[in-house]
């Protein structure tokens, strides 16, 4: 008999197996059609890496019993662990849309925690003991915040759109700049999302030009509003012309029709001050009267996935009246969440260092080189000769379609190792029970520490020994991965 066919001789059954007293317990805690299921799995996944070794990999394919029963427990805590998962986001884009947009504050957890796990006032006034609005727990922070007069929250910035156009222009025109029909995440596009709201699009002026009487041109009897969209997510250069916010309030004053604006990544803060390039505020969207305003919550906000809607009263109370609402109303664990976040913008000094958003776009220099040597001498200490490191300069993205021009200067963490590919060490990352999302630039792995969080720096330590160092074939059995 060869070492192969005595190595699958070892193997122990289905029934073997969940008699043993770790694995009968985990099929007390677990479904048993579960644990069986990832046994037998297991099992599968085991007897083709024996089939597929040399003699000297057969050597390191651990075979104990307590080998084995590992490899099962952790199959099994795969199998009933949550898809979602924390990532450690090492890409350096602070909105990483694939990511979760937004990082939330740290402050924010009790609130939040308390309200998911025990009934809540959502709809329910305590003080006269009747049905109340959603709304209105976030409605008085947001107006004090950006000077509006009413608000409302919906679940994203697209469903905003579309119930502002549904309420103020079904099967009406809305007047917008060529230059604006821009295309957001997922190939949505503004045009069709006004189409499924009921308005009908006018397009005027050029695409890098637009003219006040060009607006003027287009409006009629069927005009229900003009808009302005901000074109967060692109920039048009060079020989350009668009219309001010002031400007368009004025007209739509002389023509008695509303306007709209679109803000879309919603910034609270001038951040000009942190060599971040402008962008414009609510605040001043309001200042210069636009009648309603959206944008979203989780991206420069730094908040919950959220559309908020902001203008005059009459537009927002027809909004809330509309059964579209209804489809896009936003749950009780997302108001805690904005509310929480809102809270913390009370305080500019206290929003900068507590929201995480806000942070990763203002950190200095100074911080990210201390971070990065932090990160440098915790990797060379666990990893020794198995690879070349070294400390970069690099640059960092906002992402989420906020500011596409800007990149920002950063400090990261070069990898170059012959222990394996740049491409699978990558792949080996995501794959690690923490995940982690690096980048690849000229054949050399990139860690930026602009969006790693400090108490993260072990476990990619961690990530990076085991998967350089480590025993392979070990570490595949124990992790429940060895297919």
């Amino acid at each position: 008999m060869n070492n192969k066919q005595k190595a699958l001789s070892s193997i122990p059954s289905v029934d073997d197996l969940i008699k043993l007293h770790e694995i009968h317990e985990m099929s007390l805690r677990y479904p048993r059609s579960v644990v069986v299921d990832c046994i037998r799995e297991f099992l599968g996944e085991y007897r083709k890496l024996i089939l597929s070794s040399n003699d000297d990999d057969l050597e390191q394919i651990p075979s104990t019993q307590e080998n084995l029963i590992r490899g099962v427990i952790a199959k099994v805590h795969k199998a009933m662990n949550s898809k979602l998962v924390n990532v450690i986001n090492a890409t350096g884009v602070v909105l990483h849309t694939n990511l979760g947009r937004a990082v939330l504050s740290d402050n924010i957890k009790e609130s939040l925690w308390s309200i998911a796990c025990r009934y809540s006032n959502l709809e329910f006034e305590l003080e006269t003991g009747i049905r109340g609005s959603r709304y209105s727990h976030v409605e008085d922070i947001i107006c004090k915040l950006t000077g509006a007069e009413a608000a409302m929250v919906v679940n994203n910035n697209a469903a905003a759109v579309m119930l502002v156009l549904s309420t103020m222009a079904k099967g009406m025109e809305v007047v917008v700049s060529r230059g604006q029909l821009v295309e957001i995440g997922g190939s949505f596009r503004i045009p069709e999302v006004m189409s499924e709201s009921g308005a009908v699009l006018k397009e005027i002026g050029a695409t890098n030009k637009t003219h006040l009487f060009d607006y003027e041109k287009a409006v009629n009897e069927k005009t229900a509003a003009l808009m302005k969209v901000h074109t967060s997510n692109y920039r048009i250069l060079g020989f350009t012309k668009e219309v001010e916010s002031e400007e368009l309030v004025a007209l739509g004053k002389k023509l008695n029709i509303p306007v709209i604006e679109d803000l879309g990544s919603g910034v609270l803060f001038d951040l000009q001050k942190f060599g971040l390039p402008y962008e414009p505020t609510v605040q001043s969207a309001v200042k210069a009267g636009m009648d309603v305003i959206t944008f979203s919550g989780d991206k420069m906000l730094g908040g919950p996935q959220a559309g908020i809607i902001i203008g005059k009263k009459q537009y927002i109370d027809a909004m809330s009246k509309n059964p579209l609402t209804r489809a896009l109303r936003i749950d009780k664990l997302t108001l805690a969440a904005l509310e929480a976040t809102l809270k913390l913008y009370l305080d500019e000094e206290a929003a900068i260092k507590e929201i995480p958003v806000l942070r990763m776009l203002t950190i200095s220099m100074e911080e990210l080189y201390a971070k990065a040597d932090n990160l440098y001498n915790k990797l060379s200490t666990k990893l020794g000769d198995k690879c070349s490191l070294a400390v970069i300069d690099e640059f960092s993205e906002v992402g989420g379609g906020s500011m596409p021009m800007h990149r920002m200067p950063t400090r990261a963490i070069s990898l170059i190792t012959s222990e394996l590919s740049i491409d699978r060490l990558e792949e080996a990352l995501r794959g690690y029970h923490t995940p982690i999302v690096a980048r690849i630039n000229k054949d050399r792995l990139i860690i930026d520490v602009r969006t790693v969080f400090e108490d993260e720096f072990d476990i990619i330590a961690e990530a990076l020994e085991e998967i350089l160092c480590g025993n392979k074939l070990a570490g595949k059995l124990e992790s429940g991965e060895i297919h």
